[in-house]
């Protein structure tokens, strides 16, 4: 039986100075969000599986989403942080990957003021680390940003990348470019993948509708196909737009066209693949 993966989610235990970044337009947020509450979302839809993503730059949540991983079968792994810009990282990284379910790794690109950060000998430096130990990178990044990452991919032309969130395009102003067009170009590396998720949020929370998302759903099925793209619900944060089912069910529209394998790959394979999940 096909595996239905989300390849995109997050859990925290509240604290106000652990998770600055939820503020009161995001109080929706202020509260736990653990296994056993996923589980209530995911269990009526049939999902098999999830990745889970790291929502704190700190190594200790790192080794808590592991604990949780080693608890709950239903999650196939976990994209963790390790200070990849610290000439320590193959030492920090080494207990780590020794975890069989952590499969990838995350620094939140998104917020560094400096465009060119990624860029930085030590953080190529930290990207070449988690080959060595059979990782893969997930890209958090502004469309803004694209260039710069299609620029560190090409540096890294082995290395498995994961788009996380279509590279959060202008949606709730209905830009396409320059987004399109350096979207398409990065996906003409091979070696990278995409995320179907994330998109509501990048839209007016009250007012999105499918039909203004549908453009950029396109693209991203058109630049990498369905090999390549993988959906994610983004979950809790997704909430601030959307429910859990709401969003599966209009990812789901959105691939409807495809034949049946295709999506299949969407919902599951591609994410097995990228991440190497077990596949039972």
């Amino acid at each position: 039986m096909p595996m239905q993966i989300d390849a995109h989610h997050h859990f925290w235990r509240y604290d106000p100075i652990q998770y600055p970044w939820i503020d009161e337009a995001k109080s929706r947020l202020k509260r736990d969000f653990l296994p056993e509450h996923l589980t209530a979302e995911i269990a009526p839809l049939g999902m098999d599986g999830v990745v889970s993503v790291q929502a704190r730059q700190t190594l200790e949540d790192t080794r808590w989403l592991l604990d949780l991983a080693e608890q709950n079968e239903f999650i196939r792994g976990v994209v963790g942080w390790a200070p990849l810009v610290s000439p320590r990282v193959a030492d920090e990284l080494g207990p780590l990957a020794e975890r069989k379910k952590l499969k990838a790794v995350r620094h939140v690109l998104q917020d560094e003021p400096d465009p060119e950060f990624m860029l930085r000998p030590e953080f190529d430096n930290g990207i070449r680390a988690l080959a060595r130990f059979g990782l893969a990178y997930d890209l958090l990044i502004l469309e803004r940003q694209l260039p710069q990452a299609i620029r560190l991919v090409d540096r890294h032309p082995s290395q498995p990348f994961v788009v996380d969130h279509i590279a959060k395009p202008r949606i709730g102003e209905a830009i396409l470019s320059p987004w399109r067009e350096n979207i398409r170009e990065l996906a003409r590396r091979p070696n990278v993948y995409c995320k179907l998720s994330g998109m509501a949020t990048e839209a007016d929370w009250q007012r999105w509708t499918p039909e203004q998302l549908r453009p950029y759903c396109e693209v991203v099925l058109e630049a990498f196909g369905p090999r390549r793209t993988m959906f994610g619900s983004d979950w809790p944060v997704c909430l601030l737009a959307c429910g859990y089912r709401q969003w599966h069910e209009v990812a789901s529209d959105f691939i409807a066209a495809l034949s049946s394998a295709e999506q299949q790959q969407i919902k599951g394979e591609t994410a097995i693949a990228a991440y190497r999940l077990a596949a039972s």
